[in-house]
């Protein structure tokens, strides 16, 4: 129990040791439906799907604001938790009745991993039918730790290449995040007929990066802050929606800037090279098609390109995510959604599914919540209002 909390502490103090943010939206409408947006986010969470949907907004929505949006999910599939504090505590107790029991435990522990992530965003909406416009920030981070399992002893027996071995072993951790703050404008027209919008969020990013090792029984969680950078960045997003009736069909591009981000190089806890990770932010192109009436909701979103970002861990995404929404009399919404990682074959969907309150058309209260597995879940929550 007592490792259990050290790795899960680990995670969340690399989450909440700066304010941190990234490509990703933290809007529960949106995360309750599968994380669909690109044609069904409103005006006020569009900079965080497809800015060109600023400028769609009902005839009585004079202003908006996100006042905020937070979200949390925790993924640990491989039950990496239990499995380090089996390993961690064979370690501790050094008897050679257990040292079969440990090369199990650390052949178990190979390729686990663990992820965090967490963020919240606001927002400031003015749509006109002139240039709409958005004002938004956003945090968000993404943690991930994971143990390097030692097999390069040369002892003469299996016990003593086991011991050696596990105490050579370390659990390596990782954050990244941006904080960023930005405007979407965005125009809508007819042309030759067709009803289409065109946006674009140009924004600054602040980008976060963590680094650190320990032994599989010894953490210094006060170490963390010290092994930190930090760079400022402009980019931007852009996006296109056209529509015919309740039909829709969009693209987004999101980080239009590329960005190669280095992570600090901190000595080895095991005396080897020094440890450092690098990170790939790339454009990330999606495609969105549904369709979007007055009480109900479906839509489809798929990402055209797979995104690397650590290039040291398995963390590669492309996503493929449905979703739908019932609105009942303006007051209650129920919605659910499905999202699948496509860029591995072995990985679990997730379902997803939260709920939208007016409570006397004061404000929006929506809550929403993702289930992979006992070991992989997330909750998040918007107060919004429109007025």
């Amino acid at each position: 129990m007592k490792n259990s909390i050290r790795i899960l502490s680990l995670s969340i103090a690399l989450a909440s040791s700066s304010s941190l943010a990234a490509n990703y939206a933290i809007e529960a409408r949106g995360d309750a439906m599968g994380g669909v947006g690109v044609v069904s986010a409103n005006f006020l969470t569009a900079p965080f799907y497809n800015p060109a949907l600023v400028a769609i907004y009902r005839r009585n929505d004079d202003v908006g604001m996100i006042i905020p949006s937070i979200g949390l999910s925790y993924n640990d599939e491989d039950n990496m938790v239990d499995d380090l504090d089996t390993a961690a505590g064979l370690i501790e107790s050094l008897d050679p009745a257990n040292i079969p029991a440990l090369q199990e435990s650390l052949d178990a522990l190979e390729g686990d991993q663990v992820k965090l992530e967490a963020g919240g965003v606001v927002a400031f909406a003015i749509p006109n039918r002139y240039i709409a416009a958005n004002v938004f920030g956003k945090i968000y981070t993404e943690s991930y730790a994971t143990p390097q399992i030692a097999t390069d002893s040369t002892l003469p027996t299996e016990d003593l290449r086991t011991v050696e071995n596990a105490s050579n072993s370390t659990v390596n951790a990782v954050s990244i995040g941006v904080a960023e703050v930005g405007m979407s404008l965005a125009k809508y027209q007819t042309f030759l007929g067709q009803h289409i919008s065109f946006g674009v969020s140009p924004k600054l990013q602040r980008i976060y990066t963590y680094v650190y090792e320990a032994s599989l029984t010894n953490y210094d969680l006060g170490d963390i802050r010290d092994n930190g950078t930090g760079e400022t960045m402009f980019n931007l997003d852009a996006g296109a929606l056209w529509f015919y009736g309740p039909l829709r069909v969009g693209f987004s591009a999101s980080n239009l800037i590329s960005r190669d981000i280095d992570t600090a190089s901190i000595p080895s806890a095991t005396g080897g090279p020094n440890v450092s990770y690098a990170y790939q932010m790339r454009p990330l192109y999606t495609v969105g098609v549904g369709l979007v009436a007055d009480y109900a909701t479906i839509s489809v979103d798929y990402d055209l390109n797979e995104e690397e970002r650590f290039t040291s861990f398995d963390d590669n995404t492309q996503m493929l995510r449905v979703g739908g929404e019932i609105d009942i009399m303006r007051q209650l919404k129920l919605r659910a959604g499905y999202k699948q990682n496509l860029a591995y074959d072995d990985l679990d969907g997730t379902i997803t599914a939260g709920i939208g309150i007016t409570p006397l058309n004061l404000f929006n209260l929506d809550i929403g919540a993702s289930y992979t597995n006992e070991n992989s879940m997330g909750v998040y929550v918007n107060f919004l209002g429109s007025y």
